[in-house]
């Protein structure tokens, strides 16, 4: 059976899709400060599209057509290597505008990024930059989308001269369960 493009373009929404979402937690998980396996389970509850919500819509704060396996891998890499990300944005970002400085939501793109970027098998650059890049039009007005590029472009080629990724296989953060009215 061949794909047709409208798989195709189903497939790449529930990328992008996932890839939102994962924004979104990670802001939570920054802001809130709740662990990431507690928020990453809120979501797949109650805002990313299942049979349990199965019509849901961004005006709603729900993501409709996401990937709940991607963003579970893409919050869960983002969070398990935010040391190593951090690091390398640190030697990227100026010194007038240390990652602490920067907008949330923008820390939270980036780190997004960096987490696709340094698994083990990532996405190509080009692809994460570009999925990224449209994402931050969406959350982020001014300049900040235009640095974020150079941020980006910079940090896929530190990744890639830097020592070789991690492996994907990433621990559970809070071994924990949630509780129910979660």
């Amino acid at each position: 059976m061949t794909q047709t493009d409208g798989d195709r373009q189903s497939k790449v929404r529930s990328r992008t899709a996932s890839r939102v979402a994962a924004v979104q937690a990670l802001f939570q998980i920054e802001i809130g400060g709740e662990s990431p396996e507690h928020v990453i389970n809120q979501f797949n509850r109650h805002r990313l599209a299942t049979s349990a919500v199965p019509e849901c819509s961004y005006a709603e704060g729900q993501v409709p057509d996401a990937d709940g396996r991607l963003f579970g891998i893409v919050v869960r890499g983002a969070v398990a290597r935010q040391g190593r990300i951090d690091g390398l944005l640190h030697e990227i970002l100026p010194p007038s505008w240390p990652l602490a400085r920067l907008d949330p939501v923008l820390r939270a793109i980036m780190h997004a990024a960096g987490g696709e970027m340094t698994a083990a098998e990532p996405t190509p650059a080009r692809v994460i930059i570009n999925e990224y890049m449209d994402i931050a039009h969406g959350f982020l007005a001014g300049d900040e989308p235009r640095m974020l590029n150079g941020v980006l472009d910079a940090l896929s080629r530190r990744v890639n001269e830097s020592e070789t990724p991690v492996a994907e296989v990433v621990p559970v953060l809070d071994g924990s369960p949630d509780s129910p009215e979660s």
